[in-house]
């Protein structure tokens, strides 16, 4: 069995008038700010597709989905990850699991996290049990301290029988 893993890293500004959407569920931010981007913006997702692009080393998402190509304005990112997945499955690999760290001060992203896990794992076409999703803050350092916006790392691991 051949083992691949891959990480990715995104960031996005918190702005007013832009809907709020991490893990493919729309939350509210207690000052109505959304996250600023082509797409959707959402930071959990493009964080997991670069980790998937990246373990088989095919780029990142600006390659499949760049930012000033209007066909992805405004695009739904689990929309997006599947056709990761699909890039993924065609060169004969599988998902293992995958695992992420949401950077955000405010909203608190707990109650969440269920909805969000369910969404990528089916989008993944894996278990939820294989989708971590956890929430931390920076502890009002740096810009996602300061509330200028919301990060995300990822990790996924794949496999090849």
């Amino acid at each position: 069995m051949d083992l691949r893993i891959g990480n990715g890293y995104d960031i996005h500004r918190l702005v007013p008038g832009r809907p709020l959407i991490l893990g493919g569920v729309r939350l509210d931010h207690p000052d109505g700010l959304g996250l600023d981007g082509h797409s959707d913006a959402d930071v959990l997702v493009h964080a997991l597709m670069d980790a998937l692009l990246g373990a088989l080393s095919l780029g990142d998402i600006g390659k499949y989905f760049p930012p000033d190509d209007p066909r992805w304005r405004g695009a739904d990112s689990l929309v997006l990850l599947e056709q990761v997945v699909a890039l993924v499955a065609e060169r004969g690999w599988s998902i293992v699991n995958v695992d992420s760290v949401v950077v955000a001060e405010r909203p608190k992203l707990k109650p969440h996290i269920g909805a969000m896990r369910a969404a990528i794992a089916d989008r993944l076409g894996v278990e939820p049990d294989r989708v971590g999703v956890k929430a931390t803050t920076n502890e009002q350092l740096g810009p996602t301290g300061r509330e200028e916006g919301i990060a995300c790392h990822a990790v996924a691991l794949l496999q090849k029988p």
